[in-house]
């Protein structure tokens, strides 16, 4: 059929069969990259064929456990490199994700779902767009208010890696000016809009190449899987585009087409520096962050037990007790190498970056510490592997495999990088703290009160502010 099918066969899924249907994106304009979130929740809220949304809202109640639809960016391991080092950004893979669940006896309907909204969604809804529109703003708004610190992480890793960059700009505050700009488009000229919106869905829906780019993801056990086989190849004979499809590029060795336009976007858009973003606020969400390694360094799983004793320990200790916040932490991401500290609902702001700055010192503390307390390090690996075995529900494991089929994590790696979590030693606690001292391209993302600001900077703690509200 030209579709790639992928199968998760579980003991039991009591029933239930799980489906993803991704549709490749990466031939839609750079500029809509934007439009991609309002695209999908349009797929499911403004009506699509012969149903209007309260119709579609409840075929979808009646017959399936519900449907979802989503963008989906992620960077992949690529062909030829080093698995587990620390990648460019620029190989990964861009799918709108359509989502559900049903009982075996019901995937016609979910399938048939499926194929509705991919093909005949109703863009063409004025009202209803401009009512999303409106709702995206506010929750933007509330949410860089509320939790300041996912805003200011968000700003940080944009600075980094096409993928954050872009990540950053569909959800981040970026996002903010793209939904009031998109609202005074809907507004003043929705054919504009309209033909936006169409154009996208004519790229995804190309039919010489998108079945290349459509892969169906499934989640269940035997007796699902041999009771829903008819289904399945009924659905994949009806989907859009040609059987025999024109091949798209291969992600995996060479870089996503996006990947030129949005370098220079970012040139432009997200240098390395301090910001400060002024919102309505009597508490400050301070974060700051920079490269820990370096693009091709290979990342030990032992990163993931040092950084989780940081955001428990000293970051607890300094951010939340000594310093009133209401948390503080820090995340480490392997696969771009970027580090970051953030604080939740903070009274400090400048106090709060002093205490990030003296973390490197307190781990080499730690770390000399725990050659005398081998009881430390066995709780500080204890937790970080209890991170990793949380217990999941069949979508859930579904999902996971999913991901990593997606982006070539091999059992191998994920073996090695436990086995590295496991044999942490005080050594690899030095080795990440001289590594913090030396954070390469470090960079701020505060969001707070404009009298906060204020006082940072007779502290010595400058940044280049903006009004968010």
């Amino acid at each position: 059929t030209g579709v790639t099918v992928v199968r998760h066969e579980l003991g039991s899924t009591s029933g239930i069969a799980y489906a993803n249907l991704a549709v490749d994106v990466s031939g839609v304009a750079t500029e809509d990259i934007p439009l991609l979130p309002l695209f999908t929740r349009m797929m499911l809220e403004t009506g699509a064929g012969e149903y209007d949304s309260v119709a579609l809202s409840r075929r979808i109640g009646t017959h399936t456990g519900g449907v979802s639809a989503s963008a989906l960016i992620a960077g992949v391991e690529v062909e030829g490199g080093t698995e587990g080092a620390v990648t460019s950004g620029e190989h990964f893979v861009t799918k709108l994700l359509i989502t559900g669940k049903a009982t075996s006896d019901k995937t016609d309907e979910l399938f048939s779902i499926f194929d509705l909204i991919l093909r005949d969604a109703n863009l063409d809804a004025k009202s209803k767009i401009i009512e999303i529109l409106k709702q995206a703003k506010s929750q933007k708004e509330s949410t860089v208010q509320g939790s300041g610190h996912a805003t200011s992480n968000a700003r940080i890793r944009s600075r980094y890696n096409v993928v954050g960059y872009i990540n950053e700009k569909m959800t981040g505050l970026s996002s903010l000016d793209v939904v009031k700009d998109l609202l005074d488009q809907a507004e003043n000229d929705f054919p504009a809009l309209l033909a936006r919106l169409e154009n996208i869905r004519n790229t995804i829906l190309e039919k010489s190449t998108c079945r290349d780019g459509m892969i169906l993801d499934l989640t269940g056990d035997a007796a699902v899987f041999e009771k829903i086989q008819p289904s399945v190849e009924n659905f994949l004979s009806k989907l859009p585009g040609d059987t025999n499809a024109d091949k798209l590029q291969d992600f995996y060795s060479e870089p996503h087409p996006w990947v030129k336009e949005i370098k220079e976007e970012m040139a432009a858009n997200a240098p390395i520096a301090d910001e400060g973003f002024i919102v309505p606020t009597q508490v400050s969400y301070v974060g700051k962050g920079g490269r820990l390694y370096d693009i091709d360094e290979s990342v030990s799983g032992s990163t993931a037990v040092v950084s989780r004793f940081l955001g428990t320990g000293y970051m607890w200790d300094n951010i939340r007790v000594i310093g009133g916040a209401y948390g503080g932490f820090c995340q480490f991401n392997p696969r771009d190498g970027v580090f970051s500290f953030l604080s939740y609902r903070d009274p400090n702001l400048a106090g709060s970056i002093d205490v990030y700055d003296g973390a490197a010192d307190a781990l080499l503390a730690s770390a000399a510490d725990m050659e005398n307390d081998p009881d430390a390090l066995t709780t500080a690996i204890i937790g970080a592997i209890a991170d990793m075995d949380g217990a999941l529900s069949p979508d859930q494991k579904g999902s996971a495999q999913f991901k990593r089929w997606l982006t070539r994590e091999s059992p191998e790696q994920r073996q090695k990088y436990r086995d590295e979590v496991l044999n942490t030693t005080p050594a690899d606690f030095k080795a990440f703290a001289e590594r913090l001292k030396a954070l390469k391209d470090p960079s701020s993302a505060v969001v707070s009160s404009k009298a906060a600001f204020e006082d940072a900077a007779k502290a010595g703690k400058e940044f280049t502010l903006k009004n968010v509200m």
